[in-house]
């Protein structure tokens, strides 16, 4: 059996403020598609795992921890920040790996930021 993720939901309480906030940090808008239950907001992208937002969960830090890929971690950092997240850790090195950081969306969710640069 091959490990890997596939798909993600990031609980939200308020799904405008949630689709804004992400927009504005990875500076890029959302999409939508068509759900079960209605319209669902994804985040952009064609490589890898895709994922939406969803209200079906309770939001908070203690949850799971996704990675969102990013070209400048310092950069989305400060974006969050602007956005009305907060910073959970600045850009760390992860050694051949890369980057990594985490804020708190607007939510109340941890969510991590990967490069490889």
């Amino acid at each position: 059996m091959t490990v890997s993720i596939d798909w993600f939901e990031i609980p939200v309480q308020d799904v405008g403020r949630a689709v804004e906030f992400y927009g504005t940090v990875l500076g890029e808008p959302l999409g939508t598609m068509d759900g079960p239950d209605g319209p669902m907001h994804v985040f952009p992208g064609s490589d890898g795992a895709s994922g939406a937002l969803t209200t079906d969960l309770a939001p908070g830090q203690s949850g799971v921890l996704v990675y969102l890929s990013c070209d400048d971690i310092e950069a989305a950092l400060e974006r969050a920040t602007a956005a009305g997240g907060s910073v959970l850790q600045e850009k760390t090195s992860i050694g051949p790996f890369g980057f990594i950081g985490r804020f708190a969306d607007t939510e109340g969710n941890a969510v991590a930021l990967h490069t490889a640069l």
